[in-house]
């Protein structure tokens, strides 16, 4: 499976994420980004994208394992995965640029902008990979 995570660069940018060498991905609230990121599994394709200013895929993560309880969650509902930088896109893909592509009609980002976790599906992945060189 390929997924978009979402995060505002100045709380966790991509470049965090290549100094750090792995991250826990918590805090997601939202229900329905809550059940994508319970089905992320081992080895995962992630695209990180800039929320804010930016609004951009920016890079390529891999989940470096399954879904599991999130710790800081007291209530023990919310999940977490682990991640791990893969490669920065040679140019970022734009909102902007997704949205003028016809492609993109039903995906995700283009229809419910604010989701946090979503799947991606193989051509939509592919198309952002080209857009990206």
């Amino acid at each position: 499976m390929q997924w978009l995570f979402k995060e505002e660069p100045s709380n966790y940018s991509y470049d965090d994420l290549v100094k750090d060498g792995r991250t826990s991905w918590t805090g997601v609230r939202n229900p329905l980004a809550q059940k994508h990121l319970r089905a992320v599994k081992k080895g995962d394709s992630i695209f990180f994208y800039h929320t804010g200013g930016e609004k951009a895929v920016i890079g390529i993560a891999r989940a470096a394992g399954a879904a599991y309880p999130d710790p800081k969650d007291k209530d023990g509902k919310l999940y977490a995965v682990d991640v791990e930088p893969v490669k920065k896109l040679k140019n970022p893909v734009t909102l902007a640029t997704i949205k003028a592509d016809k492609a993109f009609a039903t995906f995700i980002l283009t229809r419910m902008p604010r989701l946090s976790v979503m799947p991606v599906t193989d051509g939509e992945w592919a198309r952002i990979l080209a857009m990206s060189a």
